[in-house]
């Protein structure tokens, strides 16, 4: 089921039909997807073309997966998805965006200015072993730092966050070099995650990307080889204010279509580091050109957000799960109404 849903979702986005206001008149393909693989009702597709934002959750293929489906209509030029997206001066006055650093080329130590542990992180690393700790962090760091670090000392905070910004700084320059390789382990459950293998399962999901776009699935796995010439990166630290505050590291790729295409942009934001929660999360996101805008421009954004969550597995999981995707629904409806409010205001101030 989950492999025809992305399979029909990366279809569409080859082959989507200019819009109208009927979407069954314009755009029979994108009809069907929406009813027979995603399971929307008619009022809801309609919804979608009149700015209404509509998200869902897809089936899991394990406990422990999330995946989202989101999209509504915007009445804005495409590019002007591109430009909010880079826009990291907007992203900092997001109000769950505690620091956010951007990462020059090449990266600095100086980037990492910020990127810190809260006193309660810092309380839980005294008692982090392998198997058992409060952060994600690979087994050899938790020793290292263990060993050379007295947590309990006066000025432990500072030297954890000099080790954390060193280390993080090694992530993203190894990262720069060898790609998915340099993503390592997390040791802190009892079972280790080995980021870059549960990436490449994330991104299995959808099975039809490189019939549709190869170019950009084949980057997203390959970085830093085979880079297309109309994909750019960056790549952001973010501490976001979730259960608990919570650092994280983005690769953010952003592939532009040409005039013809009607995929005008596709942005991934890759994961490469999580202190809490996200073992590995893919957020694609792709505007898909309308070509009969009834006198102004817009376009569909469709977006498929997917995380790994240990903690969402077993029984106590399962209740967790719950609250967790609930969540997650309204936090993507929000920013799909905030993102399509925000670019239709800027089009028309």
């Amino acid at each position: 089921m989950k492999r025809r849903m992305l399979t029909a979702l990366f279809l569409f986005i080859a082959t989507a039909a200019p819009g109208t206001r009927s979407v069954a008149q314009s755009n029979p393909r994108l009809q069907a997807f929406f009813e027979e693989n995603i399971g929307l009702t008619q009022d809801q597709i309609e919804d979608i073309r009149n700015g209404i934002p509509v998200v869902k959750t897809l089936t899991p293929r394990s406990p422990a997966e999330v995946f989202l489906f989101g999209a509504v209509y915007v009445h804005a030029a495409p590019e002007s998805y591109r430009n909010f997206v880079l826009d990291f001066d907007r992203l900092r006055r997001v109000p769950n965006y505690m620091a956010l650093g951007v990462f020059q080329d090449p990266p600095r130590l100086a980037d990492l200015a910020g990127f810190s542990l809260d006193s309660d992180d810092l309380h839980d690393l005294q008692k982090c072993q392998p198997g058992d700790c409060m952060i994600q962090l690979p087994g050899s760091s938790m020793e290292e730092l263990q060993e050379s670090i007295d947590l309990s000392g006066s000025d432990a905070g500072r030297e954890v966050d000099l080790f954390l910004q060193a280390k993080a700084l090694h992530l993203i320059q190894s990262y720069l070099r060898e790609g998915n390789h340099a993503l390592g382990v997390y040791n802190d459950k009892r079972n280790p995650t080995y980021v870059a293998q549960q990436f490449a399962y994330m991104l299995s999901y959808a099975r039809a990307l490189p019939a549709q776009l190869p170019a950009f699935y084949s980057y997203l796995l390959a970085y830093p080889d085979a880079k297309p010439a109309n994909v750019e990166d960056r790549f952001y630290w973010a501490e976001v204010k979730l259960l608990r505050p919570t650092l994280r590291m983005i690769h953010l790729a952003v592939m532009s279509g040409s005039p013809a295409d009607d995929v005008a942009y596709a942005i991934a934001e890759k994961q490469l580091y999580s202190s809490h929660y996200f073992d590995t999360a893919l957020d694609l996101s792709f505007c898909v050109r309308d070509r009969n805008p009834s006198g102004r421009p817009g376009f569909y954004l469709i977006m498929a957000m997917g995380t790994e969550q240990s903690a969402l597995a077993g029984f106590k999981g399962g209740i967790i799960r719950k609250v967790a995707v609930g969540r997650s629904v309204s936090n993507l409806q929000a920013a799909l109404t905030n993102i399509r409010n925000t670019l239709e205001a800027t089009r028309n101030p």
